[in-house]
């Protein structure tokens, strides 16, 4: 039976967004500031710096009042000109808008197709390469949110440089902060996020940094733009200020986001991440499951198959909503119904992922799933007691 309004706590286990800190709450409920004042260009001057840390990047960062498609469409219209050929790693829903948007804007897009599920192969990124050496961009995610795939971006990037000098250009919405994704030592060229991933904000702010040759390339785009006109962001930026009118009150919550991931320190918070990644994954692999990603699992959520014996899975999403105040993501395009995604990027810790998974058993067991209750949350809670154990 749900519980009566007065004592129901929501809580939210999609990709996106994603949990907000009370301390993060806190800050963005004060009055906001005026955006062309120096308390706010101290501010965004700090932002600026705290992005890239994260991004490890000597390169400038941008913050723009958008969601995460605005700093992918940024990318397109600033970098590439009308009937530049690039190549799109089209492996779920998100790859697939890439292509969309390069095509929108007037690219060639050559598409490499992956199956849902499975990581890219750098042999065929290779491959497409070779057959099209005018290739000036390649555009793929680090995390593919839609399958719960990792597409491995170092091997990836290094395959790129060897064969082409395209672009290396990365969707890391739902990887930045999650994983390592040191830019500049990898030579990625362009990569983006968004707030309502593991910044542990509402959505509304999308970032983005460019390497210095990703710059260079910028001088020869002659795609129209105006609000996603990074021209105007430098003009902005002389001043310590943005362009347009910024999402203020965001970019203040960011500003404590940041301050604390870097007295934490990078590589804590991608094992922190690792770890309740793997104790998902065996959680609900403990009840039965088959996890979706067949090869390279992402650390920022994990797509799971519905059982058969249960016909209709979007009952899994409703149930858990419904019953217990979860919401957890299902499945997009051919997979609805087929497939459920938890999430464990962000402001989660090892009693949310154990919550989860004890939600979940009860809503499989009640439409009918061939699953014992409690073998999920056991076998996530040995892994989380043999981490401690080992001072993991």
């Amino acid at each position: 039976m749900k519980s009566h309004p007065l004592f129901e706590k929501l809580r939210i286990f999609a990709p996106g967004p994603t949990p907000v800190p009370e301390l993060v709450l806190s800050e963005m409920a004060r009055s906001p500031l005026h955006h062309r004042t120096k308390e706010f260009v101290d501010v965004l001057t700090r932002v600026k710096s705290g992005l890239q840390y994260l991004f490890q990047t000597k390169q400038p960062s941008y913050v723009l009042s958008s969601s995460g498609t605005g700093a992918m469409e940024t990318v397109i219209v600033n970098l590439f000109a009308t009937g530049d050929e690039v190549i799109a790693i089209d492996g779920g829903k998100f790859g697939e808008r890439w292509g969309k948007l390069a095509t929108k804007f007037g690219l060639t897009v050559h598409t490499l197709k992956v199956e849902w599920g499975q990581a890219v192969s750098p042999d065929d990124i290779i491959k497409l390469l070779k057959a099209h050496p005018k290739t000036r961009g390649v555009l793929f995610q680090a995390s593919e949110t839609s399958t719960g795939v990792y597409h491995p971006v170092k091997e990836i990037a290094d395959a790129i440089h060897k064969n082409s000098d395209a672009l290396v250009i990365v969707d890391a919405i739902t990887a930045l902060g999650v994983v390592d994704l040191p830019m500049d030592k990898w030579g990625l060229d362009a990569v983006i996020s968004g707030s309502q991933k593991a910044l542990m904000l509402p959505p509304g702010l999308a970032f983005l940094a460019l390497s210095q040759k990703a710059q260079e390339q910028r001088k020869r785009s002659n795609i129209p733009n105006f609000y996603f006109n990074l021209d105007a962001e430098d003009k902005a930026a002389l001043g310590g200020e943005t362009a347009w009118t910024p999402a203020v009150s965001l970019i203040c919550g960011l500003d404590v986001v940041l301050t604390q991931l870097q007295k934490v320190g990078l590589e804590p918070v991608f094992k922190h991440h690792a770890k309740l990644a793997e104790a998902t994954r065996r959680g609900v692999k403990g009840l039965g499951l088959e996890l979706f990603a067949k090869t390279s699992p992402s650390d920022a959520l994990t797509a799971v198959h519905v059982p058969k014996e249960i016909p209709e899975g979007k009952k899994i999403v409703s149930y858990l909503r419904d019953q217990f105040g979860v919401t957890i993501a299902g499945g997009q395009d051919q997979w609805k119904g087929k497939i459920f995604r938890i999430a464990h990027l962000g402001f989660y810790d090892e009693l949310d992922m154990l919550t989860i998974l004890a939600a979940l058993e009860n809503t499989l067991k009640a439409l009918g799933g061939h699953i014992e209750l409690g073998k999920g949350v056991a076998a996530a809670s040995q892994y989380f007691l043999e981490g401690r154990n080992h001072g993991k």
